[in-house]
Formats: C-alpha cells, sequence, structure tokens
C-alpha cells in the first residue's frame, strides 16, 4: 500500500526556507569572520607573530627555556591570543585563550596567580568578594561566552589569593543596558 505524500503546508516550507537562508548566512559570517584574525601557524618565528599581532601585550617564561607571548585587550577588550616560543625561536602557533573550552584548564593541577597570569594574560577586575570570614580574591576576564555572550569568567583564588579554586562565567554588568529598566 503506497502511502500518498502531501507536502507540507506552506507556513511551514517558509519556516523552513528561512531557517535555511538563517543558516547560510551564519555560516557565511563565521567564516568571514575567521578569515578577519591572522593566521600564525605552529612553527612560525616569533617575527611572523609579531608581524600579524604586534606587540605582544606580555611575557613569561615556560619550562624548557622557552616563553609565552600573550596579546590581550583586557581590561575593556574580550578576546586574547598566546603562543608558546621554543628555545630555538619557533611558535607552537597562536591560538585565542580567553574560550570557554581554554579554561577548563583550570581543572587540573594547582594554579597559582603567576600561572594563571602566564596563561590567560592580565585579568580585566581583581576584586574581593564575600563577608569579612569567607571573603575571597576574585580574578575576572572579560570574554565571549560560547563565541555569543558578553561575559566575565570569575576565577576564585581563595581568601588570601594564591591560589584558583574554583572558577564560572557570569554576565559582564559593562554590557548590562539597563536604561530601559528606569522610572524615568
Amino acid at each position: 500500500m503506497l502511502i500518498p505524500f502531501f507536502p507540507p503546508p506552506i507556513q511551514y516550507r517558509t519556516a523552513l526556507r528561512q531557517g535555511a537562508r538563517l543558516a547560510s548566512v551564519t555560516a557565511v559570517a563565521t567564516l568571514l569572520a575567521a578569515c578577519a584574525l591572522p593566521n600564525v601557524p605552529p612553527g612560525a618565528s616569533v617575527a611572523e607573530a609579531q608581524a600579524a599581532y604586534g606587540k605582544p601585550k606580555m611575557t613569561c617564561p615556560i619550562a624548557g627555556g622557552g616563553e609565552r607571548l600573550i596579546w590581550s585587550q583586557q581590561p575593556m577588550g574580550q578576546y586574547a591570543w598566546a603562543t608558546n616560543v621554543g628555545p630555538d625561536g619557533r611558535t607552537d602557533g597562536v591560538k585565542p585563550i580567553l574560550v570557554d573550552s581554554h579554561f577548563e584548564v583550570l581543572r587540573e593541577g594547582v594554579w597559582t596567580p603567576d600561572r594563571v597570569r602566564c596563561e590567560f594574560g592580565p585579568p580585566a577586575e581583581i576584586d574581593a568578594v564575600g563577608l569579612p570570614s569567607v571573603r575571597q580574591v576574585v580574578w575576572a576576564y572579560r570574554y565571549r561566552q560560547f563565541n555569543s555572550w558578553n561575559s566575565l569568567m570569575y576565577v576564585y583564588m581563595g581568601p588570601n589569593g594564591d591560589q584558583v579554586t574554583r572558577f564560572h562565567p557570569g554576565p559582564d554588568p559593562l554590557w548590562d543596558d539597563r536604561s530601559d529598566w528606569s522610572n524615568n
């Protein structure tokens, strides 16, 4: 027995077409955004990385005699990039570092303030939160959570500010437009 095929009603076909258009536009925008950043592949020299990104905002030594170069837009920007340079002067490629997947490295091992600063660059804000008996030092990094939302990654450094105890994202109040909430 054959089951007759009935095409979906017009409103569903229109919605499908609009969804396909939106997906196409999103894909093109993503490709264009990816092309906007200079590509510094692994094995490139420090000079090539600096020609593409400029002078790094900070550098720090790493194990094995190399150094880490960090280009950061903190405190007001949401992006930072880094590369590790070996003793031979070659980079391991420049990669974005203020992304959700990279913050996950904080789950492994002991993270001191120097280690966090060398991994992610300088924070946008350093503050203390909590009641006096449970006060904690908190570093905040501005970034685009899931490449979409204006957020801060809060990195808690414990009561003495000597090592990471936890971290989590939250909305960035800098981008919170409350002008429509006023009683004016």
